[in-house]
C-alpha cells in the first residue's frame, strides 16, 4: 500500500490519528494495544480509520518479559531436530530476534541456519507476524488462516513430517493448536519464550483519555489478556451504566453497547461499541456477558476499521 501525501499529523506518545476532513462530525475510537508504525512512518489501524472518518487512539494495555531466550536459541541453532516452525504472534518473533542478536548469531543464521529453516514449513498466524518473520529472511505461509483453528486445520491439510514443529509461545497460549496437531498425530514441541502482563501505565493513560477526549464511540479490544487488563478500569470510570450493556438483548443492536452519559462532543448518540480484533477475544468479551457489535472477518487493519464503520453507521455520526 502507497504511503498517504499531503502533510501528516505529528506523532504523540499515546493519540495519533488521521482526520478525515470531510467528515462534519468525527467520531472516536479506542484501540487497546501498542503502536506500530509501517512503512509510512504510522501505525495502520489509525490510518484505515482515519480513511472513514474515524479518529483513533490507542493505548497499550500489555507489556511483556521475554523468558527462556538461552535455550530457545539453542534450538534454532538445530534446524535439523525439527519439522518446521510456527509463530502465531508479533512476540514469538521478536523472541526469536534477540536470540540472534544476544548470542551473536547473526553470522551464522545468514549464512546457513535461515536457509536451513526455509527447507522446512514456517507457519504463521496474521499478516503482522508474518511481516516481522520475514524481515528475519523466512519465508511463511498460513498467513491468511488468521487465527489458531484454522492455522491448525492448515498444517494438519500439508504436514507430513516425523520430526517435531517447534513452537515459541507466550505463558497464555491457548491449547487449539496444540491438542488440533496432536489429534491428527504431528508432533509439536512447544517453548515458552515470553510472560504476558499488565501495561504499568494502563490506568493512568485510561483516565486521560476519558478526562481530556469524553467518551469514544467504540472501544477494540485484541486479545483476551488485554481484556483482562483493562475492563477493571473501564468499568471503573464508567461506573454504574456499565451494568446496562448485561440486560440488552442481542436483538436490540442500538441497545447492544454501553450506555454512558459523559460528553461525547460531537454525537447525540452517546453508545459505545464493543469490538474485537477477532473470535478468541469476541468469546472472551461474551464470557464477561459483555455484548460484541463488531468482530474483525480478519486480525487486520483494514478488516478492523470496514467492522467498525459498519456496526457505526445506524448510529449517524457522520
Amino acid at each position: 500500500m502507497a504511503c498517504p501525501k499531503g502533510p501528516q499529523e505529528p506523532r504523540l506518545p499515546i493519540i495519533v490519528f488521521l482526520p478525515y476532513k470531510d467528515c462534519q462530525a468525527i467520531m472516536k475510537v479506542l484501540l487497546l494495544k501498542d503502536a506500530k508504525e509501517d512503512d509510512c512512518g504510522q501505525d495502520p489501524y489509525i490510518r484505515e480509520l482515519g480513511l472513514y472518518g474515524l479518529e483513533a487512539t490507542l493505548i497499550p494495555v500489555l507489556s511483556f518479559e521475554f523468558l527462556s531466550l538461552p535455550s530457545f536459541s539453542e534450538k534454532l541453532s538445530h534446524p535439523e531436530d525439527y519439522g518446521g516452525l510456527i509463530f502465531t504472534s508479533p512476540r514469538a518473533v521478536e523472541a526469536a530476534e534477540l536470540c540472534l542478536e544476544q548470542n551473536n548469531k547473526t553470522e551464522v543464521w545468514e549464512r546457513s541456519l535461515k536457509e536451513k529453516w526455509n527447507a522446512k514449513s514456517v507457519y504463521v498466524v496474521g499478516n503482522a507476524t508474518a511481516s516481522l518473520v520475514s524481515k528475519i529472511g523466512l519465508d511463511t505461509e498460513g498467513a491468511a488462516c488468521g487465527n489458531a483453528e484454522k492455522l491448525a486445520e492448515y498444517i494438519c491439510s500439508r504436514e507430513s513430517s516425523a520430526l517435531p514443529l517447534l513452537f515459541p509461545c507466550g505463558n497464555l497460549k491457548r491449547e487449539i493448536l496444540p491438542k488440533a496437531l496432536k489429534d491428527k498425530g504431528i508432533a509439536m514441541e512447544s517453548i515458552t519464550v515470553y510472560q504476558t502482563i499488565a501495561h504499568p501505565g494502563i490506568q493512568g493513560n485510561l483516565n486521560s483519555y476519558y478526562s481530556q477526549q469524553g467518551v469514544p464511540a467504540s472501544i477494540t479490544f485484541f486479545s483476551p489478556s488485554g481484556l483482562t487488563y483493562s475492563l477493571k478500569h473501564i468499568q471503573e470510570l464508567s461506573g454504574d451504566n456499565i451494568d446496562q450493556i448485561k440486560t440488552q438483548g442481542p436483538q436490540h443492536p442500538k441497545k447492544n453497547c454501553l450506555q454512558l452519559e459523559p460528553l461525547r462532543k460531537d454525537c447525540t448518540d452517546t453508545a459505545v461499541m464493543f469490538a474485537a480484533i477477532g473470535p478468541t477475544t469476541a468469546r472472551a468479551l461474551a464470557a464477561q456477558g459483555l455484548p460484541v457489535s463488531c468482530t474483525a472477518e480478519s486480525p487486520t487493519p483494514q478488516a478492523l476499521a470496514t467492522g467498525i464503520r459498519k456496526a457505526l453507521q445506524p448510529h449517524g455520526c457522520c
